[in-house]
């Protein structure tokens, strides 16, 4: 996935030793496949969105500098956990533009090719944090496959290896997953996306 794994999981395990400099030498490491997926993220929202590939990233960094290390088990750990950060600074700016405007044509855009059903509107991307909440409460591998598949685009061997899975589990770990999503957002409770 990056161009130098072995460093980055050595920056990683002095990150969590307590150097907060190994942040700093990480981020130029990821940055440039950090800044794709979130380039492919913007792809995916409305057009004239006021959040661009480049802030998502900063606001990532941010977010990750105040974690002051973590425990990463690996480098598929870092990036699950970023998935996660993604996800949580699409759906805080979709609540401050919900807050904002509500309402509006806006022209129907999926969030994911994987998931063509589910839409990059504001309402939908918070129907789907608050389901992936409750998904995790259940079941947290399956939660952190859907992250990984959408939010951070990861192909299904990308998430296998991310994970530490083989890729059979992985993609029935997203099939069940994606099933699941469906039902919560689109079945009979589903009253959230794009009803």
């Amino acid at each position: 996935m990056e161009s130098n794994p072995a460093e980055i999981t050595q920056l990683l395990q002095q990150w969590s030793g307590g150097d907060v400099r190994a942040l700093d030498q990480m981020m130029p490491l990821v940055y440039r496949q950090l800044r794709a997926v979130a380039q492919n993220q913007m792809r995916r929202e409305r057009g004239g969105h006021t959040l661009q590939a480049t802030a998502l990233v900063n606001e990532l960094y941010m977010r990750l500098a105040k974690q002051y290390g973590g425990q990463w088990n690996n480098r598929g750990h870092f990036f699950a956990f970023a998935a996660m950060l993604m996800r949580r600074i699409l759906t805080d700016h979709a609540k401050h533009l919900h807050r904002e405007k509500r309402g509006g044509s806006q022209e129907r855009v999926p969030l994911s090719e994987n998931v063509p059903w589910l839409g990059s509107s504001s309402e939908e991307i918070l129907a789907l944090s608050l389901a992936l909440d409750g998904l995790e409460r259940q079941d947290k591998r399956k939660a952190r496959v859907i992250e990984l598949r959408v939010f951070l685009g990861c192909t299904a061997e990308e998430t296998a290896e991310i994970l530490e899975i083989s890729k059979a589990t992985a993609d029935r770990e997203w099939t069940l997953a994606k099933a699941w999503l469906f039902r919560e957002l689109k079945g009979e409770g589903g009253k959230q996306a794009g009803e």
